[in-house]
């Protein structure tokens, strides 16, 4: 498949510490008429890490049913056990998955060489297009330049969600693999497609899926000047979405405010400080 526009990273909601389907329905429905070129449930935003294995699998089976055709649907399958890892991705591809979204083995630290293996042995094991997901903030190790040569000579290693933060990847990752590259920074997108990047997959999309679609089609059509209006207009935003609480707390704090599901966690997670709140109301106002 082409890995080019706006996906969006689905926050998981909860109601009563069960998955909320209803409102999970109504949200899949507002990004696809918002104009997503994909829903990404089960990654950092979808609070994959205290999601149960099979509450994982349903998420992804019924978020493939809600989508029903109209737009893929890339779940993230990763984990710090290559075995498990396999597990949800061939489960993923079962159930119609476009692809996997796969992060980096977290906690353990692999070397180079480990990351290598996990990506390879993953992507022989399942017939998918593989995103690879690289975000050392959240898993204590960057997959380097070299590695991502490497896994790039895999058939199906097709992508990366380039989240270290650092503009200059995109030079070298454009100019010496040939990935696809997605933004995995919302302030970044406009920037990385300007240096050659393809899309994002995107946070405040669950909020304005009809924004952060419109700033990434204007810059990959070369609309600069538009694109840099829409950015500048969502850019405050952007940021008090990943600075005033940890992902996902912010954007699903947002969603409750504007009615859309409840404003609930699961642990470690949990609602904001009163100051950050009324921050945030005001940001999204």
């Amino acid at each position: 498949m082409e890995f080019k526009g706006n996906y969006v990273a689905l926050v998981t909601p909860f109601k009563n510490g069960k998955v909320d389907y209803d409102a999970m329905a109504s949200h899949v429905e507002d990004q696809i008429r918002g104009g997503v070129a994909g829903l990404v449930p089960c990654g950092t935003t979808g609070e994959s890490p205290t999601l149960a294995p099979e509450e994982h699998n349903q998420v992804v089976a019924e978020v493939v049913r809600m989508a029903a055709g109209r737009t893929p649907v890339i779940p993230g399958t990763g984990s710090n056990s290559t075995d498990e890892a396999i597990y949800m991705t061939r489960h993923a591809e079962e159930v119609g998955a476009s692809a996997a979204l796969v992060v980096a083995p977290y906690y353990n630290k692999p070397s180079q060489e480990g990351l290598h293996k996990h990506y390879t042995t993953l992507a022989d094991a399942t017939g998918l297009p593989i995103v690879v997901y690289n975000i050392p903030g959240r898993c204590a190790v960057e997959i380097s330049l070299e590695t991502m040569k490497r896994l790039a000579e895999h058939p199906r290693i097709a992508a990366v969600k380039e989240a270290t933060g650092k503009l200059l990847n995109v030079s070298d990752l454009r100019r010496q693999t040939g990935l696809t590259i997605l933004s995995g920074d919302d302030p970044l997108t406009l920037p990385m497609i300007a240096l050659g990047g393809h899309g994002v997959i995107s946070v405040i999309s669950n909020l304005w899926p009809d924004r952060m679609t419109r700033l990434t089609e204007q810059a990959l059509t070369g609309d600069l000047q538009a694109a840099r209006t829409m950015h500048d207009q969502m850019f405050p935003a952007m940021q008090g979405l990943m600075s005033l609480a940890t992902n996902p707390i912010p954007i699903k704090t947002a969603l409750a405010i504007k009615g859309r599901m409840r404003e609930e966690f699961r642990l470690p997670l949990c609602p904001m400080d009163a100051a950050s709140r009324t921050a945030l109301e005001a940001l999204i106002a």
